[in-house]
């Protein structure tokens, strides 16, 4: 009983955070209320669930609890008494297995995304509490996605979470007219929902498929909302985030670990996504693409390939060029690296890396420290290549991508020794 309440708990953790924490602010409008409420509500099952059992609807539970949570502590602050009644003559008489509809909590999770994405909020704040309320990151895990001390991160989340409240940012989907302002934003946040599904930052599992799948839902109705004429940006976001996902069940072996892309059998990617996510492709790089149409157009590439020795290394190469021009990062650099390194051979692309390393941009970034490794690996520089290893194992968080760090640490040690 124990463990299926833990087991339980977790799950509903990892797939309802950013929905029931969204729906806990449309109810009351404060951040900061509705995380501490729902991680109450958390705590509240973790004794609750183990005696009395795993309710029927988990997510409805924690939100009706959180919901109680909150009110209590908004009783506490005399000053809220009129919210408080207006609150309560909202919440259903029993509380044992509340009713949830299923169609009150989607739409919460876009107004979420509309409201951090405010342009009256810095850019790096807006991504930033978005991948804190709806994804449910900690601070240092946001802090290590932008490169930043937690400390740092943590006064960023807190004068954002001030502003919202101080200006009186509402918590809806803005009209058409508005959106345009905040589409980068939005379109940034979603990706990075994504990301976190792709490559987890933390846990057993590489992949968490919910947030991937969240994330492709949510970039679907941004390109409606913008209809008959999405941006070329917004469809190349959703072409992008389609194939990356589309090689979702290969990246990872049957005890999951980490399977690179060289060596996946792309036998078991999604046809279906790849043939939808291709014309779109086309339609994002018709005019003047934009980032996300360019790591589509990257990615597209990739997919087409029946072997990896297929891959149009050239073209992708173009492409990060293009890339690099409108959105110069020591991360497109790198990524360009690997693809120099596949063209013209890993001296090329290790030149690259070492000026990047001499900048110290990524001296965090695992996969800096990875990636330098595999050329140094490839180029027969095994103890350097050790050495590179280990400083990717002491930044790594993700136990898949541990494991497979581990290996690679074993071969070129192994190699070096000349066993």
């Amino acid at each position: 009983m124990v463990l299926n309440a833990n087991a339980a708990i977790a799950e509903v953790y990892h797939t309802d955070w950013g929905r029931i924490v969204a729906t806990l602010i449309r109810s009351f409008g404060d951040f900061d209320l509705a995380e501490e409420a729902t991680q109450e509500a958390f705590a509240a099952a973790v004794d609750q669930w183990r005696t009395g059992g795993i309710p029927n609807s988990p997510a409805a539970w924690i939100i009706q609890t959180a919901r109680h949570k909150a009110i209590d502590r908004l009783r506490r602050q005399t000053r809220f008494n009129e919210k408080i009644e207006s609150y309560a003559s909202e919440l259903p008489t029993t509380s044992e297995q509340p009713e949830l509809d299923p169609g009150e909590i989607p739409d919460d999770r876009l107004r979420l995304i509309f409201t951090c994405c405010h342009p009256a909020l810095a850019a790096e704040a807006q991504i930033a509490l978005t991948l804190r309320a709806l994804c449910g990151l900690e601070t240092d895990e946001i802090a290590r996605a932008f490169l930043v001390p937690a400390t740092t991160m943590a006064q960023r989340l807190v004068r954002a979470k001030r502003k919202i409240r101080d200006a009186g940012i509402p918590y809806k989907v803005p009209d058409t007219s508005e959106i345009a302002a905040r589409l980068d934003a939005v379109l940034t946040v979603i990706y990075l929902i994504f990301n976190e599904g792709y490559a987890s930052t933390r846990g057993e599992s590489l992949v968490r498929a919910d947030l991937c799948a969240e994330a492709i839902r949510l970039a679907r109705i941004v390109r409606t909302l913008m209809a008959p004429y999405p941006p070329e940006e917004a469809t190349g976001l959703l072409a992008l985030m389609l194939l990356h996902d589309s090689r979702r069940d290969a990246r990872v072996n049957e005890v999951g670990d980490l399977v690179v892309l060289e060596e996946q059998d792309r036998r078991r990617w999604n046809q279906h996504q790849i043939t939808e996510a291709l014309p779109l492709v086309g339609e994002s790089m018709r005019r003047n693409p934009g980032p996300f149409a360019l790591q589509a157009a990257i990615a597209a590439e990739h997919c087409k390939a029946e072997r990896p020795e297929d891959t149009d290394w050239t073209k992708i190469v173009r492409f990060y060029d293009a890339l690099q021009r409108i959105q110069p990062s020591p991360i497109i650099s790198l990524n360009r690296a690997v693809a120099i390194a596949m063209m013209d051979g890993p001296d090329q692309g290790l030149a690259i890396v070492n000026e990047l390393a001499a900048r110290g941009d990524l001296d965090s970034y695992h996969l800096f420290h990875a990636t330098r490794a595999d050329l140094l690996r490839r180029n027969g520089a095994t103890q350097e290549a050790a050495r590179s290893y280990q400083r990717a194992l002491e930044l790594v968080t993700n136990e898949s991508e541990r494991r497979f760090l581990k290996g690679r640490l074993h071969q070129v040690q192994s190699a070096a020794r000349g066993v």
